[in-house]
């Protein structure tokens, strides 16, 4: 099977590094056009890449920020085939009633009211009388409790029950999830560093997640090959959740 976006445009947040970036370029280089949103992105971003992209610097928490990037998107490619929700931050680690609001509200703009209106602007610009694909990058720790990473986490469960409601919202438009485990990145360098070794020893795959296991499943939800699947979440953790303790 070969999995293509020939022809597609893809808008990806959090595409300056990570898993991000990795979805940009495995999408530009199976023939999409490819903008890449970030706060803070430049040309930077772009080298190395083999396939049409594009850079816009948009703070993904900011409403009018999305609505001015799906405007750009449009007059730079002329549509919008897929929007993938992956920019997150998490500023705070620690027990969940212990959280200051700043940091609780910083959380949920950007993981979960981003995602809502970032996707809120593509279905009203284009994808509602174009249907296409909307691709909600959530995490394992939306299913599964994890010691300090709780607030976190509860947007992370949002945003699968949100791909599951959208999904059944916005038909024939397409609303899919993905929900990695710990996988090699800056955002997860604190786990990576101080309990990496010990975690991929546990697991079936006997490794971490790396950004391209997740670009290659997020490409393929993306794509035409997948144009029965909708509403779900699918999780790739290298096999964490067989382990029984």
């Amino acid at each position: 099977m070969d999995v293509r976006l020939d022809g597609k445009v893809a808008l990806v947040t959090g595409a300056s590094r990570g898993i991000g970036l990795a979805m940009a370029t495995t999408m530009a280089e199976s023939g999409a056009s490819v903008m890449m949103v970030s706060r803070k992105i430049d040309e930077s971003a772009m080298h190395g890449i083999d396939g049409e992209v594009s850079i816009h610097p948009a703070n993904t928490g900011d409403v009018e920020a999305g609505r001015r990037c799906v405007e750009a998107t449009l007059e730079k490619y002329g549509r919008i085939d897929v929007l993938v929700n992956n920019a997150a931050t998490n500023p705070y680690f620690g027990e969940t009633l212990g959280v200051d609001e700043a940091r609780y509200d910083k959380t949920f703009q950007v993981n979960l009211r981003g995602p809502i209106f970032w996707t809120a602007a593509v279905w009203d610009a284009w994808m509602k009388e174009h249907p296409g694909v909307v691709v909600n990058v959530a995490s394992v720790g939306g299913i599964r409790s994890e010691t300090g990473l709780g607030v976190y986490n509860l947007t992370k469960a949002a945003l699968i029950h949100l791909t599951r409601q959208l999904a059944g919202e916005l038909g024939p438009t397409r609303v899919v999830g993905i929900a990695p485990g710990l996988v090699k990145t800056d955002f997860a360098a604190f786990l990576v560093d101080n309990f990496g070794d010990r975690l991929a020893a546990a697991l079936p795959t006997k490794r971490l997640g790396d950004p391209q296991d997740i670009a290659n499943l997020a490409t393929f939800l993306a794509s035409d090959a997948a144009s029965w699947i909708t509403g779900e979440t699918y999780v790739i953790d290298g096999g964490a959740g067989t382990r029984s303790s």
